[in-house]
């Protein structure tokens, strides 16, 4: 008796467990859209820096990967020489690309954006970025077991100022960027290193880079980087949180847009793993 009773405990078990595979949609109110503006103006060491992208999106459907393209927009870039940059739309794409630039150390730019009858803006400095120095790679005893491959590129801070600066790490094995901050309050002018030990592998290029940024910068991007932990890393997923960036709308300010204006030199290293 008491095996025919394991039996039907187990058969009704296996029934109730097959029945909460069942998918289910709940339908979700979704917000108006907001503007999102990526607007990250990075002077590659090396070039001109005369081309720039700024990419302006909409906020979607929460069950969408799909990008919304916020089109028509006008968008500028004014320096305080009044020097007037126009980024101007690729078709069908989220992309304002400008191709006369000009870059400038220390220099403020506004930032001026136009959409739906709504004007959007910002004004940032453009920052110095130190060289990085060299990458050392270090293979170690992982937790699992297996060596794990550790990288580390050194920059040199310049001790005569505060610095904030933002990281970034792209992994062929992984989709997106990866990116993490770090400011010099414990190492005022001493040579600084960016650590990554994340899926890497023997003979795959990684590129590290550096970038200099404003105080207000490096707290945003802490604050999304944090967020973001909660999808598996990735700081453009849909955040649990809404969090504000440095653009203002200057017609509605109930309205505000998504993302952030910043500006820096950015200087990049293509490492082969050993």
């Amino acid at each position: 008796m008491t095996k025919k009773l394991n039996h039907i405990v187990l058969v009704l078990f296996a029934i109730l467990l097959f029945g909460c595979e069942k998918v289910v949609d709940i339908p979700l109110e979704n917000a108006n859209p907001k503007l999102v503006i990526d607007a990250n103006i990075k002077w590659q060491k090396g070039t001109t820096g005369e081309n720039q992208t700024i990419k302006l999106s909409l906020t979607n459907d929460f069950y969408t990967n799909e990008i919304a393209i916020a089109s028509g927009a006008t968008v500028t870039v004014t320096d305080s020489d009044n020097n007037i940059f126009d980024f101007i739309q690729v078709p069908d794409t989220p992309n304002y690309v400008c191709s006369n630039f000009i870059p400038e150390i220390n220099k403020e730019y506004t930032l001026n954006v136009v959409y739906q009858g709504e004007n959007y803006s910002s004004t940032s400095k453009l920052l110095a970025t130190p060289d990085i120095i060299n990458v050392q790679q270090e293979t170690v005893p992982g937790i699992d077991g297996k060596d794990e491959i550790q990288l580390k590129f050194f920059f040199q801070d310049n001790g005569n100022e505060n610095n904030f600066y933002l990281l970034g790490v792209n992994n062929p094995k992984k989709k997106l960027p990866e990116y993490g901050v770090v400011s010099d309050e414990f190492f005022q002018g001493n040579v600084m290193f960016g650590f990554y030990a994340s899926e890497v592998e023997q003979g795959k290029i990684i590129n590290l880079n550096v970038r200099g940024i404003t105080n207000s910068y490096y707290n945003y991007m802490a604050k999304l980087i944090a967020i973001s932990s909660t999808n598996s890393g990735n700081p453009f997923a849909t955040p649990p949180a809404t969090l504000r960036g440095n653009i203002l709308n200057q017609s509605n300010q109930d309205n505000y847009p998504l993302g952030y204006f910043s500006l820096s030199e950015i200087d990049s290293r293509n490492y082969l793993v050993q």
